[in-house]
């Protein structure tokens, strides 16, 4: 069963935002009334919409286009700004903008707790597809922002340029899939003005943006041989490269065109940067709900969005195929210089090391300010290391390490900075032109989804289940079955075959019969004509974590010696790295332990504080994480932390009336007899009748230990 929906209608609450050259952006309160859904009529006629919100829950939408309502679409939270800006600190969501077609009504729904929604209406001029343009040597064609109509007047921001560029970072944009050639750079203009004038952002926070014909443009402002600082992963931002591929691709796969240009973009672009695709980086975070600042994490030099962050972008199909795709590009534009080094300093030993992709000739040469050649070596292999006494040298040295045509080389001054060389003889670029591509009509199968998609063993429960969610534009007989991504050739799980009515279909599948491992959850449709279609989404079950408990789940940290710590069982079963952090509202609070663990058995006890300092009384969530061959898998508890006493007052002192202020176990010595009595907060009597009460005292004690003052009497 799907979560209930409270419903939201629109009213006209805001002012007009931006009118960018052919973009034209209306922003929208939504009120919070829970009032019946209905159609409600837009502030204008729109062709994408962006969504910002406050709260832990979701928000849905659904647009009216060409007379009829769309399906819903759940709002994608891509929050990444380029500082912490007030909205950002407020804990506003910043949802990425849609395309959606010209569309001309809305309605929305939310999931869990909403407390502010803003909509964002933009209407964005399609205009004729711009000419390709070639502006490097060795580059993929790539179509300048002044092509795609960038409006440089709402730039707020000079670029800020990264040290040294370390990985990329793969997004989709979460909208259709089914765009033009000519909607596709009216989608980037429209992702634009979003970013800054909605979001507030420096610029587009992508640096390179991808759409579904191969088409590559330039996004942030600043040079796109430079290592520009983009908006487009929080706290990873300073030294990557962010490419967005323009559709959402949670089950659709990124078609052929689209695939072969990101090839072709990360070749050229690690290639630059002499980074092995194949390699991974240690990156240290800036600080994001995932990762705290300070925490050093382990990226592979072709990473999704979802590896850098608490999201599934680029979606679970574009994310499957990265590891392919870096095969790809690591293979593209051979040859490459790998991570080419020089240490030392004039008077002293020069050190000069680097990898090739293949064994090839290379030379390295060193000159004096005048040009002069000081020394050289060649050799041929696919490690360079070469070491060269520099004594007697006086003067500033440069040096460069060169290879065949078309390998981008070195060079840099000798203990100082260093930048790419173009290779000699750039190899021929012939553009492209791409076949123009009639959108699909709609599909018989769609929207397939598995929630959650990675499955451990929750506390409390015994079962693996996940819940499927797919669309049927017709009814059809449906087979649904998992697949094991390791052996391929075993018989499948099967988990449904049944007859299936068109619309949306939801499923609870226990998947606990199956070992650890990656699996693809396919489904299949076949309609009476015969026509069938299938969709896979990957699902992972991952038992590394388990028995996760919190002890007391109620603990008072304030050092009278009853439950001033609360401590954290769960069990390993195999060694791995183990992070468990406190969280309050989804935001990090303290990390309690973070290192390599088991197997078996573990307990982390925690004081109640962060960074030395006792965190306020109020309800968290402990979250322990494991990262192993197969991904990282989380377990969460809920526990409080409760310093303040119970309150008791005399109401009665002659029948034992009291009032209590919440709910504890009140202990009484009546006339010198022990009563204890489990009491809710509010009045509360003694139980007592074997005559006048004569001498009393009693106190009471809450469920964290904390104990009230005693009173006595009569």
């Amino acid at each position: 069963m799907k979560k209930t929906l409270a419903s939201l209608v629109l009213t006209l609450a805001f002012p007009a935002l931006a009118h960018a050259g052919p973009v034209t952006m209306v922003a929208r309160d939504v009120p919070l009334d829970g009032r019946a859904l209905q159609a409600v009529a837009p502030p204008m006629t729109f062709n994408m919409i962006g969504l910002h919100w406050q709260g832990t829950g979701s928000v849905l939408y659904r647009v009216r286009t060409a007379g009829t309502w769309t399906a819903w679409q759940t709002a994608d939270d891509d929050t990444q700004p380029d500082r912490a800006s007030s909205e950002w600190q407020a804990g506003w969501h910043d949802g990425s903008p849609a395309w959606l077609g010209t569309s001309t009504g809305v309605q929305y729904r939310t999931v869990g707790k909403i407390t502010r929604l803003r909509a964002y209406y933009l209407f964005t001029k399609t205009t004729s597809a711009p000419d390709r343009s070639l502006s490097f040597a060795g580059s993929p064609t790539i179509v300048p922002r002044s092509q795609w109509q960038a409006d440089e007047k709402i730039v707020r921001a000079k670029p800020v340029y990264a040290a040294k560029l370390q990985l990329a970072v793969v997004h989709h944009t979460d909208s259709t899939n089914t765009y033009t050639q000519a909607e596709a750079p009216a989608i980037v203009r429209g992702i634009e003005i979003y970013h800054v004038q909605g979001n507030g952002w420096n610029d587009i926070g992508y640096n390179f943006l991808i759409d579904r014909f191969g088409t590559i443009y330039e996004g942030r402002a600043g040079g796109i041989t430079r290592n520009v600082v983009g908006a487009h992963a929080q706290g990873f931002n300073t030294g990557s490269v962010g490419v967005s591929l323009i559709g959402t691709f949670d089950t659709a796969t990124p078609p052929p065109a689209m695939q072969a240009a990101l090839v072709k973009l990360l070749s050229w672009r690690l290639d630059l940067a002499h980074i092995d695709p194949l390699s991974t980086v240690k990156f240290t975070s800036g600080g994001n709900y995932k990762f705290k600042a300070g925490k050093v994490v382990t990226l592979r030099a072709i990473s999704g969005h979802r590896d850098t962050g608490p999201t599934d972008c680029p979606g679970g199909a574009a994310y499957a195929l990265l590891p392919a795709i870096a095969k790809e590009v690591a293979a593209t534009g051979l040859p490459k210089l790998y991570a080419p080094l020089e240490t030392g300093k004039t008077g002293g030993t020069l050190h000069f090391t680097g990898t090739l992709s293949s064994a090839k000739r290379w030379t390295i040469t060193v000159k004096s300010t005048a040009g002069k050649v000081v020394a050289t070596h060649s050799a041929t292999s696919a490690t360079i290391d070469w070491t060269w006494s520099a004594a007697g040298q006086k003067g500033p040295l440069t040096w460069s390490i060169a290879g065949p045509d078309g390998m981008l080389g070195a060079q840099g001054k000798v203990g100082g900075s260093q930048t790419t060389v173009a290779p000699v003889t750039p190899p021929a670029t012939t553009p492209v032109i791409p076949t123009p591509v009639t959108p699909a009509p709609a599909a018989l199968l769609s929207g397939l989804s598995a929630s959650p998609s990675v499955l451990t063993v929750v506390p409390g429960t015994t079962s693996l289940a996940t819940t499927v969610d797919f669309t049927l534009s017709a009814a059809a007989t449906v087979v649904a079955q998992v697949v094991s991504e390791a052996n391929p050739a075993a018989a499948p799980l099967k988990l449904l075959t049944a007859k299936v009515p068109a619309g949306a279909n939801t499923f609870q599948w226990d998947l606990g019969s199956l070992p650890d491992g990656r699996y693809d959850l396919q489904v299949i449709a076949t309609t009476s004509d015969g026509t069938t279609v299938t969709l896979t989404t990957p699902v992972t079950i991952d038992r590394t974590l388990s028995a996760f408990a919190a002890t007391p789940a109620t603990f008072s940290p304030n050092g009278d010696g009853t439950n001033d710590t609360v401590a954290f069982t769960f069990t390993v079963a195999t060694s791995v790295p183990v992070q468990l952090t406190i969280q309050r509202a989804g935001a990090p609070v303290a990390t309690v332990f973070a290192g390599q663990l088991g197997p078996g058995p573990q307990t982390v006890s925690w004081d109640g504080t962060s960074a030395g300092v006792r965190v306020p009384d109020g309800q968290y969530t402990a979250v322990v994480t494991a990262t192993d061959a197969l991904g990282t898998v989380s377990l969460l508890q809920t526990l409080t932390i409760d310093t303040t006493p119970p309150s008791l007052v005399v109401v009665d002192p002659s029948s034992l009336k009291f009032t209590l202020s919440e709910a504890a176990v009140v202990t009484a010595v009546v006339n010198g007899t022990t009563i204890t009595v489990n009491a809710p907060a509010g009045t509360v009597t003694i139980p007592w009748s074997s005559g006048p009460v004569t001498s009393f005292t009693v106190s009471a004690r809450d469920g964290a230990g904390n104990t009230s003052a005693t009173l006595s009497g009569p």
